[in-house]
């Protein structure tokens, strides 16, 4: 029994003059009461209750104390409620960081469910390939691609992208389509990689069943994806990306899927947080995002 537990319930004997009754009302054995009351006692170094074989009454102290515990309690009651309130209808500022391309194609175009079930919370939605830094730039939540390089950091998972690669239909005409990955090594890609990290990402794919990573030249490396894809028009080289990211260009013709039969492996989505107990208008987002991408992404 924890301390607010028990003084619940020496108020409780206190004002029903029995322990019996007490633990009667609270749903507890008398020997429970009893001993938690011997506990409160020796904890606090004073007796609280003398007890006959008719009634419980208090000590000086413990009529002190019981005065004590009733103004606590009732502050405590009125806390609680302030807070089932705010639950009930969260409000204030919620800031996520996700990639562009979520946000066009999945987020922003469902977000005005989101606003009509929670019209009291702004959100400040930022975009970029930059891995942001949640705790020290204030970030309630972010989601990201790819493995995940920060343990400190609260994941969970909403969902997979499976890449698809692509190139103009120009670079195709004078470089030919690739129809094996071991071709590659005669093809451009452009290169992506991390702003803040010496990373490139090269192109990778499933054989037999294990991942497997590809070298592939190229002249032109960028680090944001709409670069990326935008050199890609441009028949700058062999690009590997989510379809999210290439939707429009794919439907447009103005690039085209290749090696399609050679899947790559999946890319997990995670939502991450920093702490396990996030306040309701954070809590009320991250359900709601989650939903969208299991909708969208299974």
């Amino acid at each position: 029994m924890d301390r607010f537990d028990s003084l619940h319930l020496f108020v409780r004997i206190v004002e029903l003059g029995s322990f019996t009754r007490a633990a009667a009302e609270l749903a507890l054995p008398r020997a429970t009461a009893t001993h938690a009351i011997k506990q409160l006692e020796a904890r606090l170094g004073s007796r609280l209750l003398e007890r006959t074989t008719r009634q419980v009454r208090t000590t000086a102290d413990g009529q002190a104390f019981y005065e004590r515990c009733v103004h606590l309690l009732a502050e405590l009651e009125e806390a609680e409620g302030a807070l089932r309130n705010v639950a009930a209808r969260p409000r204030g500022s919620v800031r996520v960081e996700m990639h562009g391309s979520h946000a066009v194609q999945l987020v922003l175009p469902r977000l005005h469910e989101f606003h009509a079930r929670y019209p009291d919370i702004a959100l400040v939605i930022s975009s970029g390939d930059r891995l942001v830094d949640l705790v020290r730039e204030g970030v309630d939540c972010a989601l990201r691609s790819g493995p995940l390089r920060d343990s400190s950091l609260v994941a969970r998972r909403v969902g997979t992208l499976h890449e698809v690669v692509c190139a103009s239909p120009g670079y195709l005409a004078t470089h030919g389509t690739p129809t094996h990955p071991e071709q590659l090594a005669q093809h451009q890609a452009v290169g992506f990689f991390a702003p803040n990290h010496d990373i490139d990402y090269p192109f990778a794919f499933l054989i037999d069943g294990k991942p497997r990573d590809f070298p592939i030249g190229g002249w032109l490396k960028v680090n944001e994806s709409r670069n990326y894809v935008a050199a890609a028009v441009q028949g700058h080289g062999l690009i590997q990306i989510p379809p999210l990211g290439v939707a429009d260009e794919l439907a447009s013709g103005a690039l085209v899927q290749v090696l399609a039969e050679w899947a790559p492996p999946p890319i997990p989505v995670h939502l991450l947080l920093p702490s396990r107990h996030p306040p309701p208008r954070v809590r009320a987002f991250v359900d709601w995002v989650t939903q969208v991408y299991a909708d969208a992404l299974g």
